[in-house]
């Protein structure tokens, strides 16, 4: 009994094991996440976001549909990625699926082609003032080179396609230089949706000659840096469109 004490007293005065203590804190391994390869989904969403941009829906009064089978033959892939991609596309509001039927590419009615160019022209106008107060001598340049290609001898007017181009990289590149991530994301769906329409009545009514002078008026007033001026300007520009939709689009949407 006297010996059971003695080693359980032993054991009690017996001082426990700890870990070491190091000095400041532990140092975490530093991993880089490998980027997973692209999926066949978002390729796939990618190449028929662009097909259905680049569709003249507004063009022509015959509906425009799409077939799941006959896309996965053309791309190549089966038709999961394919639905996935369409499912994506119509949450956007470029398609929508239509039971026993396929896939319809949608057109805007008049009232929201007008609704979307107004938040554009809010959007793109508050980007103007955001970059009046940064703008560098590069991005002038950048601005300017957009429409360095046309002169008095070569008219936008006399070269509608490639002055259509022209007219959506100077909106596009305007928000993008702004800096502001949140615009260029607001931006980005509404300009899809409504280039169509900016192609469509670029050509009418000497409208592009009207639409170069607005665009360098808006760089110039960049260049001074005067931001009320930008802001304004940029705002008019856009909501021209949207006057001449209101005024002309009856021929446009029925």
């Amino acid at each position: 009994m006297a010996k059971a004490a003695h080693s359980k007293a032993a054991n009690v005065l017996k001082p426990k094991m700890r870990w070491p203590v190091t000095d400041g804190p532990s140092q975490d391994l530093v991993i880089k996440r490998i980027a997973p390869e692209v999926s066949f989904k978002t390729k796939v969403y990618g190449i028929l976001k662009q097909a259905v941009i680049g569709m003249d829906i507004y063009g022509t009064a015959t509906q425009s549909w799409l077939d799941e089978r006959q896309l996965s033959e053309k791309l190549g892939v089966s038709r999961t990625p394919v639905r996935e991609a369409i499912a994506m596309l119509e949450q956007e509001g470029f398609v929508r699926s239509v039971p026993r039927k396929g896939i319809m590419v949608l057109k805007k009615t008049k009232r929201e082609v007008i609704g979307m160019i107004e938040a554009w022209a809010a959007l793109e106008s508050m980007a103007a003032r955001l970059l009046a107060a940064r703008i560098t001598e590069s991005e002038i340049a950048t601005l300017r080179g957009i429409f360095v290609s046309f002169t008095e001898t070569r008219t936008p007017q006399e070269n509608l396609s490639e002055y259509s181009a022209a007219n959506i990289t100077f909106h596009q590149t305007l928000i993008r230089l702004s800096g502001s991530q949140i615009l260029v994301d607001l931006t980005d769906n509404l300009l899809l949706h409504v280039r169509g329409i900016r192609q469509l009545t670029i050509g009418r009514d000497d409208r592009a000659s009207r639409s170069i002078r607005d665009h360098l008026a808006i760089i110039e007033a960049l260049e001074r840096h005067d931001a009320d001026l930008a802001e304004r300007l940029s705002r008019e520009h856009t909501l021209a469109l949207a006057a001449y939709v209101e005024t002309h689009g009856d021929s446009i949407f029925d």
